[in-house]
């Protein structure tokens, strides 16, 4: 029997990226899945090739349409027993010239959507006695990096969300962890290294050394690491697993 089987899964930004892998695995295991995002043409096209796959266009943001989107999945798929929040983006600017809005918007987007999505499942979690959030957050809710001051505060608050979170529902047969990868091979991380090389004049190559350089396995995270790691979470095996931020980073944040 697949593990997740009759589980119903909703994963933002599951159209690309960490949570396309991510939405691949889970349902592979089982589980009746709902991805979200902006680009509903986009989603509309990857649940082709999931199980009971389920699309909704949402804007995390805005904390009225999150919960209409969430609806709309429970009437689709039944109660959501597993939220994976992986919706995000990143700007990089040197602080001095990093405006309020740009600010704005990145708190709003990586730590007050986490807040809304989350928001939207507890009530039917803990009314069921189970569940499982997870929060991909990043090394950079762990560590600092130059030239991503706002991405950085914003998940560090992700981390602080998911321990003060965990603490919350330790009792109630729910858990709350949160990921961390490093550089990832994915989209972000390829406009990350086209900005540098745009911006310092080397070469496309040069600049994927240089992210290279932060992780002593000198390779980028595959995002179906990422994926394995929060199908583990989801275990039987895993419920004495909560409040932790959990690194994978091939060896560059130990703590």
């Amino acid at each position: 029997m697949k593990m997740l089987k009759d589980k119903h899964v909703v994963i933002t930004g599951g159209g690309s990226g960490i949570g396309a892998s991510i939405s691949e695995i889970l349902a592979k295991s089982g589980a009746k899945t709902t991805i979200m995002g902006r680009n509903y043409k986009r989603l509309q096209e990857k649940t082709e090739n999931l199980p009971n796959g389920f699309a909704v266009s949402v804007d995390i943001t805005d904390h009225k349409k999150v919960k209409i989107a969430f609806q709309n999945a429970v009437q689709q798929h039944g109660v959501i027993d597993i939220l994976v929040n992986n919706a995000g983006n990143v700007i990089s600017v040197p602080f001095e010239k990093l405006n309020t809005k740009e600010w704005n918007d990145m708190i709003t987007l990586n730590l007050t959507g986490v807040f809304h999505c989350t928001k939207a499942c507890l009530p039917a979690m803990k009314k069921q006695k189970w569940g499982r959030i997870i929060n991909i957050a990043s090394t950079a809710g762990l560590k600092g990096y130059a030239y991503v001051t706002a991405y950085s505060a914003a998940k560090h608050g992700v981390i602080g969300l998911t321990r003060s979170l965990a603490l919350e529902t330790a009792n109630t047969g729910i858990t709350v962890n949160a990921i961390c990868p490093g550089y990832t091979e994915t989209v972000l991380t390829e406009n990350a290294i086209e900005n540098i090389s745009l911006k310092t004049g080397i070469t496309k190559s040069e600049a994927r050394e240089e992210l290279l350089k932060s992780n002593p396995q000198k390779r980028f995270i595959q995002p179906e690491e990422i994926a394995n790691t929060v199908l583990w979470l989801c275990k039987k095996d895993a419920t004495s697993i909560t409040g932790q931020a959990i690194s994978i980073s091939g060896g560059e944040v130990m703590s």
